[in-house]
Order: C-alpha cells, then structure tokens, then sequence
C-alpha cells in the first residue's frame, strides 16, 4: 500500500496549528491585565477623574488590576461606566499584551440650573448632569420655575444661547417665569430681556440684535430696565 505522504503532513500541520492556538488561547486568556489606562475623548474639561474611573472599574469587589484576563467581564464593565451620570458613554477593552484601556466620553454642560431643592447641569442631550467637584463650566445660569421634569424650555433657549455667537457672549442667565415664559439677562447690562414663549425665536433673537447695536452707538444701554420682544417686530422699552 502507497503511503500518501504529502496527506500526512497535512494533518500534522493542521494539528500543530490547532495545538499553537489553543496553547496560545489559554496563555493569553491568564496574562495579568495592566493598571487601567483612560483615553477622554472630546470634552477636555475633566469632570470625572482618571483615577475616578479607574476606581469605577471593578468586578465582583475586586480590582481589575493584576487579575487574569479570562476573568474580566468587559460588559459589566461598560455597563459600571455608563451608569455614572457624568459620562454620556464608555468603551473598554483588553489589549493582546494584557492592557486595560477605557475609552470615555463625558457629558457636554450647555447651562447650570440652580434651585432652591437641587442645582445641576443641562447637557447637549437635555438630561441632568450632577455638577462636578473638579471641574465648574462657565454655562449661562437657568433660575426660576424649573425642575428635572420641567428642562424642555430651558434646553432649547440654552441650546440656542450655545449656536449663536452674540448670545453666547453676552447672555449670563436664563429665567424661566411661572407662566413658563422665558427671560434673559445679559452681561454688564440692567435691563432684563423679556422673550415670553420661544415661538419665532430667531426673529426675536434678530431684533434683540440690532437693538442692542444700536444701543451701544446711541450710548443708551444703561437706559432701560426692560426689553420687550414679544410683540410681532416691535422691540418696546421700559425706561429705567
């Protein structure tokens, strides 16, 4: 009987291939993960902490540092970052070599509500974002009739104040009354700028604009108590 060598070697390949990867698998599977190591990606401005993180990576009590791989549950490890209120998402992974990486993106604040029961951000997504004790963003200031369950109207004029430059520099606060009107106060000025609904904001916006460049020709700012919008084109003054 003719041996068929070359079929031989096809099976002893095949079966060295499969031992190098099962040898490889094991090994790779009980490599020691390294100290976590944390990418922020977006927003600079470091509300959570390296350290904060890291300390949130932990299974079953233990610290993912100096554990073997095949322990991890990189799961249970998103899902323990994305539940912190700052963070909008979190990614995490292990390297081949054994090297823990998270990748985080934290929330962006657009404005800070302060109330007399609560004080918190609102982020990009309209959703509270506690405040941070590393980090304080410079967001114009929403008081008045507001809650958790009451940011629809704030998050727009907040998003708008965030788009448009003019507003943007000089708006400071946004005041939400009890009709549910709105109401701002720019920067070194006295007059409060009343918008009532948010309906035709652009065109209020537009109006608000060229009365104040008018304004700062006429000298007149300092000149008014009151800038009304709410009515059509007309921009009505209270005299101060």
């Amino acid at each position: 009987m003719r041996i068929n060598w070359n079929y031989i070697k096809m099976i002893a390949l095949f079966l060295i291939v499969v031992f190098l990867y099962a040898f490889s698998s094991i090994r790779n599977a009980k490599r020691i993960v390294s100290k976590p190591e944390v990418q922020f990606i977006g927003n600079k401005n470091l509300f959570v902490t390296q350290e904060a993180v890291s300390k949130l990576l932990i299974q079953n009590q233990e610290t993912v540092t100096n554990v073997a791989k095949e322990t991890l549950d990189l799961n249970v490890l998103e899902e323990t970052l994305n539940a912190n209120p700052i963070i909008e998402f979190a990614e995490v992974y292990v390297s081949v070599a054994g090297h823990l990486s998270a990748r985080v993106k934290q929330k962006t604040p657009i404005a800070r509500v302060v109330a007399t029961d609560a004080s918190f951000y609102i982020d990009t997504n309209g959703g509270v974002m506690p405040l941070s004790k590393n980090y304080t963003e410079r967001v114009p200031i929403v008081t008045g009739k507001v809650n958790k369950n009451s940011l629809s109207r704030a998050f727009k004029m907040a998003t708008k104040v965030l788009e448009d430059d003019f507003l943007k520099t000089h708006v400071v606060q946004i005041h939400q009354n009890k009709n549910n009107t709105i109401s701002l106060k720019l920067r070194q000025t006295k007059f409060i700028v009343e918008l009532g609904n948010l309906d035709e904001l652009n065109r209020k916006i537009s109006n608000l604009k060229a009365f104040y460049v008018k304004a700062i020709k006429d000298k007149t700012l300092d000149n008014y108590s009151k800038v009304n919008l709410q009515f059509g084109n007309q921009v009505v003054c209270t005299k101060a």
